[in-house]
Formats: C-alpha cells, structure tokens, sequence
C-alpha cells in the first residue's frame, strides 16, 4: 500500500505546466480572480493590458487557491492534491505559495530574502547588506551596495531580486543581468551603467592610451592648458593638462574620466 500511494504522488510529474514551471497545479490569482500556470504567467498576460490601470503584478505570497492539473479539483494551497492524492508539486514551498516539478534546479526557501531561490543552499549565501543571495564564491569577495539586488537591471529594466535570469555582480558593487552584462562587454561597454567605475582590469588599455597621447602633439596654444577631471574609478579630482585623446587621473592612473571644467581657451 505504501508502494502504491508513493506510485500515486508521482503520478503526472513532469507533465504539467508552463514554459517557466513544470508543476501539476494551476493558481487562482486573488487580485483579478483568474486562473493562471503561474505567477508569471499572470505578470506577463496583466502587463499586455491596454488600459494601464488594469496592469499589476501578482503577490506570490497571497495566493490562497490552487487548482490541480490532474483532476481539476480548486483547493487551498497545499503540496498534495485533496482529491486525487497526487504531488502539485514535488517542490513546495508554503510560505511562497510555489511549485515545481523539476527538482534538479536546487530550489530552497530563503528567511532572509522571503522567497524561494535555485541552484541549491550550499552554494549560496544571503549578503545582509547587499540584500540577496550570492554565491559562496563572492563571500569575503565582493564590494558590498546596500539593498544592491533590489533594484532594476540597467540594461533591461527588469527587476533584479526576483529574476529567473542569472545575475552578476560587478566590481563596484552594482548588479545586473549576466546576458546584459555580456551584451555590453560585446558592444565594448566596460563601465558600469549606474556608477560609471571600470567593470574589468583595463591597464592594457590605459597603456595603450598612455602610447597615443605620447605620440599626438597637441597644437602649441594648448599645451599648456590644464583641467579639472573627475576620476570615475577613484572618485578623485585633480588638475591635467588638457589633451583631446584623453585625462590620464593623477591617483590611480585611470582614463575613466570626465571634466569638471573646461579648458581656457587661447584668445
């Protein structure tokens, strides 16, 4: 009989659900009352609305009725179906109301962010300051932005904290989308779009700059002409002589520059 009844729970897995869950149970979201794969699902029918003021995203938390796949018996939310005996999910998760068949994605619930993350407990661990789950890899090993995760990717806008794409942290400190970060290195982006620091080691390309100025002379009006920059990668200011190829900042040896006033220009 235990045989049977485990038999029973699996039955179906992996048959059911949408392009973001494999899961045998549909929700019933309480903000519009209509039935949806999931969360989002619904976020993504809400947010084609013509009138704006129809568009909302679901709270995952506040979901109370789940309809089951297998027998299309509505319920509260819970793992195993009242009517037919069958898993909704072989992951479940009550306090985010969440389902999911495919077990190899190491889905765990995280206290500290409230919701329910991939890729296995082990290898992660919640920043506090940084507001989200990292990888093991990055603790001790990344510059720390309060509340960094939540906020929207500044490539493609999309919320950060609860994304289903991976995410990267820079080595200011900031995050955003691992596809957009590649995007903008692909497209020789190498600031970040936030805070404008160097994203990788650029002393190769420094150099190189450091080879052209040397080798452009500037007109005899200018070269005595200074400016005022301001150094994105160390925040400092100091005083250059003028060059239309670039301000090398006299700190940390950084191109990543901009003037903060210009040069005075010969009469």
């Amino acid at each position: 009989m235990e045989g049977f009844a485990n038999e029973r729970l699996g039955f179906g897995k992996m048959g059911y659900g949408c392009k973001h869950y494999r899961r045998r149970c549909e929700i019933r979201a309480p903000c519009c009352n209509e039935i949806f794969s999931c969360r989002h699902c619904h976020n993504e029918a809400t947010s084609m609305l013509s009138n704006l003021l129809d568009r909302h995203e679901l709270v995952r938390q506040d979901v109370k009725q789940v309809i089951c796949s297998v027998c299309d018996t509505e319920q509260p939310v819970a793992q195993v179906c009242t009517n037919c005996g069958i898993n909704m999910g072989e992951y479940f998760c009550e306090i985010c109301k969440f389902y999911d068949d495919d077990t190899e994605k190491g889905q765990f619930h995280c206290d500290d962010c409230g919701i329910c993350r991939v890729g296995g407990r082990e290898k992660f661990f919640h920043c506090n300051k940084c507001g989200s789950c990292y990888s093991i890899g990055l603790r001790d090993n990344h510059l720390c932005v309060e509340n960094s995760m939540r906020h929207h990717c500044p490539i493609c806008y999309e919320y950060l904290f609860d994304s289903l794409k991976d995410t990267t942290v820079m080595k200011c400190g900031h995050t955003m989308h691992c596809e957009c970060y590649h995007e903008m290195r692909k497209r020789d982006k190498y600031c970040c779009p936030i805070c404008s620091r160097s994203v990788i080691d650029m002393s190769r390309t420094w150099k190189r700059i450091d080879e052209e100025i040397e080798a452009t002379l500037m007109p005899e009006d200018y070269q005595n002409k200074k400016v005022w920059i301001l150094c994105n990668d160390c925040n400092d200011t100091t005083e250059v002589y003028f060059h239309i190829i670039g301000h090398k900042c006299s700190h940390c040896k950084s191109y990543n520059t901009c003037t903060i006033a210009p040069p005075v220009l010969p009469q």
